[in-house]
């Protein structure tokens, strides 16, 4: 199945306890589309840049085979920039400069040829863009959105419209609360679904990650890592792999969405391992399959003897 992608695309500039790098490529279509072509044979890309744009993370889309129709450079401004600085505690960040420069005037328009495109990921972008685009597609199987909780307070109304017509809500724990105002997480999921995704996967960073669907509550666990480099972009990697999963597999049902979860989960593991998009360079299919093998045994529970 083919997926499309809409979101942005950025040059990011992180400090960590690991170290920091400059103005390295980011954005959440970033991070979704290379986790997807994993997977996915045919994986567009819907975003936009500025005249600053490296041509060779331009080609490191095009080496990736990421369809570029929908991608346009806007020679009359420069590129999504964000500048971060993470804590001892990785959870913990401050955002030291955002310049939303061309993205600020970003108008999401799908090209004919990506509309009848199988899989929609929507990347964490504002809720009334995200409906723009739902607007443009044709009997998608299954859309996904991201959001995060600037949206949830600034933009209520949009969201909970976009929430309701998706069919995959990937959002974090902190987020589930803000979004129900509920304190459990299986009563917050429940308040969420009530507003009309089928599945909503609430992301627990070092803890793992839930599925909720109405047949199924499926917990799976966080890769256990020796070292954390930038959690930038993972959250974007884990829709990536799991779309791209889905699309790979060709079947959304029970079997097919746990294991989504856990290629979700097993790309954001790739994705912290290195600064910014890096991890994707060298990462092959191989490398994606042993750890998710590696991942299905940490949480194999035994028959009784």
């Amino acid at each position: 199945m083919s997926v499309l992608v809409v979101g942005s695309v950025a040059y990011d500039s992180i400090e960590s306890p690991a170290g920091k790098v400059d103005r390295t490529l980011g954005g959440s279509a970033t991070y979704i589309s290379f986790a997807s072509r994993f997977f996915s044979n045919i994986v567009r890309l819907v975003g936009t840049v500025g005249n600053d744009f490296d041509d060779m993370d331009l080609q490191y889309f095009k080496d990736k085979g990421v369809d570029l129709e929908g991608f346009k450079k806007d020679e009359g401004g420069r590129t999504f920039f964000w500048k971060g600085r993470y804590h001892e505690n990785m959870n913990f960040r401050d955002t030291l400069d955002t310049q939303l420069n061309v993205f600020e005037h970003f108008d999401p328009v799908i090209p004919d040829v990506y509309k009848g495109s199988r899989i929609v990921c929507l990347g964490n972008i504002a809720p009334e863009l995200q409906l723009k685009v739902l607007d443009q597609v044709t009997q998608p199987q299954l859309t996904i959105c991201d959001t995060m909780n600037f949206w949830i307070t600034g933009a209520r109304e949009a969201l909970e419209e976009t929430i309701s017509r998706v069919d995959v809500l990937i959002i974090n724990d902190e987020e589930a609360r803000e979004l129900s105002g509920e304190t459990n997480l299986v009563t917050c999921a429940k308040k969420i679904r009530a507003k009309g995704p089928k599945y909503l996967i609430i992301k627990k960073g070092e803890h793992g990650a839930n599925l909720y669907s109405d047949y199924d509550m499926f917990s799976a666990p966080a890769y256990p890592l020796s070292k954390i480099v930038d959690p930038t972009g993972a959250g974007d990697t884990f829709m990536g792999g799991f779309a791209g999963w889905l699309s790979w597999s060709d079947k959304i049902n029970r079997e097919n969405l746990r294991r989504a979860v856990i290629y979700g989960s097993v790309m954001a593991s790739f994705c912290v391992e290195q600064f910014g998009a890096e991890s994707f360079r060298k990462l092959n299919r191989y490398d994606v399959d042993a750890r998710y093998e590696e991942f299905r045994k940490l949480s194999v529970i035994p028959t009784k003897s």
